[in-house]
């Protein structure tokens, strides 16, 4: 059966983010606070890029940039579906 998903407070994370800078080895951290490997590396990956643990701070460029067209291209399918129905309507009269 697998381990029910837990969730960390940021300040959590800068701790075990400060034990490892201080010297202490990731084998031991993982160990003692019972954590995956993965999630240590992304926090430690985190904090040197933005010093933030939310995914929000930590996208690239690129990503915003993505994201910010894939909401631009679902507005503009809004905007056609609308002018579509208007121009039924107005067809019909």
């Amino acid at each position: 059966m697998p381990k029910p998903r837990r969730t960390f407070t940021a300040e959590f994370k800068k701790q075990m983010v400060q034990l490892y800078e201080n010297g202490k080895s990731r084998v031991n951290i993982v160990r003692e606070y019972d954590l995956s490997a993965s999630a240590l590396d992304r926090w430690i990956a985190q904090s040197q890029n933005s010093g933030s643990f939310t995914e929000k701070a930590n996208r690239k460029p690129e990503e915003h940039e993505l994201l910010s067209l894939r909401k631009e291209i679902q507005q503009l399918r809004m905007e056609n579906d609308i002018l579509k129905q208007a121009a039924l309507i107005m067809g019909r009269k």
